[in-house]
């Protein structure tokens, strides 16, 4: 790899800057003559690479844990309204990232924000059926054989007959006409989860993802708040628990 675009990868500046970075001598390797050092000096991911004397760590892609907040659409850009792009701090807009899926405008939760299309690609294929929990509030109530329809399939009002799903109510709402459950879907159709409460009688007023296969929402990270995910936790992404 060119020393320039592991500078690059490592947000470091533009090409054009970092050729005057290396010029300058802010720039050393280690066990390389800084005075030798050339934009096009051949460098490994294992390289020690160090900037005004900071080691730099290099990454192949970014993988942040976001907590939407409710108002933000999930895209890159937006005439109208703020994205959650906008969350993401500056020193990682240098690897374009996107967000993975997406969260109505009015949901918060767990969002990841990431620059690698091959992961995206593959936890967002509906082959792969990969589960996604989310808590609700609804108004209305949820009978005793809504986790029973759920689980075999609901049919949506435009007849679109939803996969299984699982569904645990927390407090079914017979009393205060206020329900609160969780549902994990494998599927990702538009306002799937306002319809299925829809089409359980009941209409949602609070919708939060808690969970993407084995990924838990952070509880320390508050709306608005994002951060990268460890090894450990990209793992669980990845493969679930």
């Amino acid at each position: 790899m060119r020393l320039d675009k592991f500078l690059a990868d490592c947000g470091a500046g533009t090409r054009s800057e970092i050729k005057k970075l290396i010029k300058r001598g802010m720039v050393e390797v280690e066990g390389m003559d800084a005075a030798a050092l050339k934009p096009d000096t051949k460098v490994s991911l294992e390289s020690r690479v160090f900037l005004g004397g900071e080691e730099l760590e290099y990454r192949e892609h970014i993988y942040l844990e976001l907590n939407k907040p409710a108002g933000y659409i999930s895209a890159t850009f937006d005439k109208r309204q703020p994205v959650v792009l906008e969350l993401v701090p500056e020193r990682f807009q240098h690897f374009k990232p996107f967000p993975m899926g997406r969260l109505d405008i009015d949901a918060e939760g767990l969002l990841i924000i990431t620059d690698d299309g091959a992961l995206a690609h593959e936890l967002l294929s509906p082959a792969k059926h990969v589960p996604k929990t989310y808590y609700v509030e609804a108004s209305g109530s949820l009978s005793a054989e809504a986790a029973e329809l759920t689980e075999k399939g609901l049919t949506l009002e435009d007849g679109y007959v939803c996969a299984p799903a699982k569904l645990k109510i927390i407090d079914p709402g017979e009393e205060s006409g206020a329900a609160k459950a969780e549902i994990e879907i494998t599927e990702g159709k538009f306002h799937q989860v306002k319809r299925m409460f829809s089409a359980l009688g009941c209409e949602v007023q609070y919708l939060k993802r808690i969970r993407i296969n084995g990924l838990e929402l952070d509880p320390e990270l508050r709306p608005g708040e994002i951060r990268e995910l460890g090894e450990d936790e990209l793992e669980k992404l990845k493969n679930g628990d």
